[in-house]
């Protein structure tokens, strides 16, 4: 595959007029059902995004383009299903391999409608999913509402990190940058590596090896970050080099679902949902994560006294190390994806990790996107917000383990939490947006 997708690469960065096109078709086919399991999508895409990075497409641009790929590649896959039912178990593909959708309609029976959720992340279901769905006539309204919202995540999962890495290419950064770059992604990737590992294989101190792990990382950084200076300015001026008026009213409305208060008031009402409900080790785990967090992050910040960066109009007066937005936000998206994957299989408790973490990951972000953290920052308050959220888990699983929610549950805490977010947004959009404008 290495000289073909030179060829297709090379031939696109000497046309770049071609590279939206080629964006929008490859995410479409990684999307489409049965040829997103032939075409080698995920590697075509970090390429094209690469070359999008360089300097021919907006980041706005590339997520917009994969967005409306996705969601279309999901469309044409769900009304195949539906217009052809059983009879696609006949066509070109799935009749010499079976396996592929009896995977996918296993899949779909057993979680419903997360399963197009979580299902997208996992490279051999996400084709398949959308068709399916339409096999089993699932109303097309509500699919169509899943698939807005698991695309927009996977646009960001998997152009995001290719396009960052052609615009870093592209920008003259401070020297030892991409060393002190390698250092913290390799040190993350490893820990996340032998987390996941160490998780499949079921160990009994898993969730004690990730906390040592986190903390080793977290103590890293609370000492080197000082000797980081040229990841955080290089990074800040890569970032600060792409704003946009779309994107910052995307950031704003992240950074406005972190707010201290904001995010009090959803751990209050997580917690208080657990409690009226009588769920017991669940509200404990979910009060122990939350709680000690938010003291953690608030005693290490006022120790540390990092001043932050100097981009804001107006800057804001609180330290900066760690990150609350960032920490806060993972610990609340870390708790909901713990309970989802509870009673379920190790490789679906990891996915449930991994779309907990893209909202989050999102809030996080967006302080770098508007000048109000280092990004040294945003990876000591991930890295706090993982080890306490380890160690709870950890603590309240030592005599058995936690139980799975039962759906009710789950159908008082989402829409709770979501109307209450929707609140915050419709009160203080317009005077954050005022606020954060540069």
């Amino acid at each position: 595959m290495g000289p073909w997708l030179d060829s297709v690469t090379g031939w696109l960065a000497v046309n770049p007029q071609w590279l939206a096109a080629a964006v929008f078709i490859i995410a479409f086919v990684e999307c489409l059902a049965i040829a997103g399991l032939i075409v080698p999508g995920t590697v075509l895409l970090f390429a094209v995004a690469v070359l999008a990075g360089s300097g021919a497409l907006s980041l706005s641009e590339t997520l917009l383009l994969g967005f409306l790929a996705g969601v279309l590649g999901d469309v044409v896959s769900y009304f195949l299903g539906r217009h052809f039912h059983q009879n696609i178990r006949r066509l070109p593909g799935l009749r010499h391999h079976p396996e592929w959708i009896a995977g996918a309609e296993t899949y779909f029976a057993r979680y419903g409608i997360a399963s197009l959720l979580v299902g997208r992340f996992i490279g051999p279901l996400r084709p398949m999913l959308p068709m399916v769905a339409g096999m089993c006539d699932m109303p097309f309204p509500r699919f169509f509402a899943v698939s807005l919202l698991a695309a927009a995540g996977w646009s960001v999962a998997y152009l995001l990190p290719g396009w960052a890495t052609g615009a870093a290419i592209r920008l003259p950064l401070p020297e030892g940058f991409w060393l002190q770059a390698g250092i913290v992604a390799g040190s993350i990737a490893v820990m996340v590596g032998l987390s996941a590992t160490s998780s499949m294989r079921q160990h009994r101190r898993a969730t004690l090896f990730i906390t040592g792990m986190s903390l080793l990382i977290l103590l890293g950084l609370f000492i080197g970050y000082p000797y980081l200076s040229a990841l955080d300015q290089g990074v800040m001026t890569l970032v600060q080099e792409h704003r946009s008026p779309m994107l910052d009213e995307v950031a704003v409305v992240f950074t406005l679902i972190g707010e201290f208060r904001n995010m009090l008031l959803f751990s209050a009402l997580l917690v208080g949902l657990l409690l009226i409900t009588r769920q017991w080790r669940q509200a404990i785990f979910a009060i122990g994560t939350l709680l000690f967090t938010a003291l953690a992050n608030t005693t290490t910040k006022h120790f540390f006294a990092r001043v932050r960066p100097e981009v804001l109009s107006d800057p804001l007066t609180s330290y900066s190390m760690p990150s609350g937005h960032a920490s806060g936000a993972l610990a609340l998206f870390l708790t909901l994806a713990v309970l989802a994957g509870r009673g379920q299989p190790p490789r679906m408790r990891l996915t449930w990790l991994l779309l907990g973490s893209i909202p989050a990951l999102a809030i996080a972000l967006s302080r770098v996107y508007l000048g109000a953290h280092w990004p040294t920052d945003i990876l000591a308050g991930t890295m706090l917000a993982a080890c306490i959220c380890a160690a709870s888990l950890w603590l309240v699983q030592r005599k058995e383990p936690l139980q799975a929610l039962p759906p009710k549950v789950w159908w008082l805490i989402l829409p709770a939490l979501v109307a209450l977010f929707s609140f915050f947004v419709m009160r203080h959009l317009p005077h954050t947006m005022m606020r954060y404008a540069y």
